[in-house]
């Protein structure tokens, strides 16, 4: 099974969240349900969305017209292996620096995470998380949606649950998010965090090495799997900030299996 990370998203005390997704040729393929991560909400400039509809186009990729919710336009599209993706624009100022390219521009480059969307059965437990645990709030509702914020940062601070009584459980393989992770600055307040989930009554592991940061994983009562990840040691123990995304770095431990495992991973270009 392949993995593939993305990178967290900087923040201080206690916010921001990241994914893990499953892909690779030759997994079975996932199916989006209940008690699952089901869609990946990215930040995109006012007016841009014009642009990326042009490019799917050019590149066959499979997508909505753009809707809206919460007074935000979005365009919904899906990846190869079949994951929902949304291009959000958003209507809080994001002046995070974009990624550009050749052809894709600071004008139209997407800024990073904006939300996540877990779908339940029932909210009730799930919210409660979100709300006793981990200092969200709800600040808004569109039928079957409710939108959960917090106020500790400024972007990628969106969780928005939808519940649907009668969906069936998702399945977590090819195309699907495994976990979704919260970042937090420093091992004191994971463990703080620990101590917290804990007491609430729920199992959770112990604190993990994962040589670029330490973390923790529990179950959320809706069954969505929940890391709570460090930003120590930091992506920088191994290589310089100027390499970072050029080289694969494995830790110590998989060092000696890099033949095997670089002869399984896709190819990115």
């Amino acid at each position: 099974m392949t993995y593939a990370f993305f990178s967290h998203i900087l923040i201080s005390s206690f916010a921001h969240f990241n994914f893990s997704i499953i892909w690779g040729e030759g997994i079975q393929q996932g199916r989006k349900g209940s008690g699952m991560a089901t869609e990946i909400g990215y930040s995109v400039p006012k007016g841009s969305l014009d642009f990326w509809q042009q490019r799917f186009e050019k590149y066959n990729v499979i997508y909505n017209k753009p809707a809206e919710k919460f007074g935000e336009k979005y365009l919904t599209f899906l990846d190869p292996d079949g994951l929902k993706l949304e291009l959000i624009e958003s209507k809080t100022d994001d002046n995070r620096k974009p990624w550009e390219t050749d052809e894709v521009k600071a004008d139209v480059a997407t800024k990073g995470f904006h939300n996540i969307t877990l779908t339940l059965n029932s909210i009730k437990a799930t919210a409660a998380i979100l709300t006793d645990i981990f200092g969200y709030k709800l600040i808004d509702q569109e039928v079957n949606r409710y939108r959960y914020a917090t106020d500790a940062v400024e972007n990628a601070a969106i969780v928005d649950l939808v519940e649907l009584a009668e969906e069936k459980r998702g399945h977590v393989a090819n195309g699907s998010v495994h976990h979704v992770a919260f970042r937090v600055q420093n091992d004191e307040i994971l463990m703080h965090f620990r101590e917290k989930i804990e007491a609430y009554g729920l199992s959770i592991t112990p604190q993990i090495d994962r040589q670029y940061f330490h973390s923790l994983y529990f179950r959320e009562p809706g069954g969505v799997l929940f890391e709570i990840a460090t930003e120590n040691p930091g992506f920088t123990v191994d290589e310089s900030l100027e390499e970072l995304g050029q080289n694969l770095k494995l830790p110590a431990q998989y060092e000696s299996d890099r033949t095997a495992i670089e002869a399984h991973l896709v190819k990115i270009n």
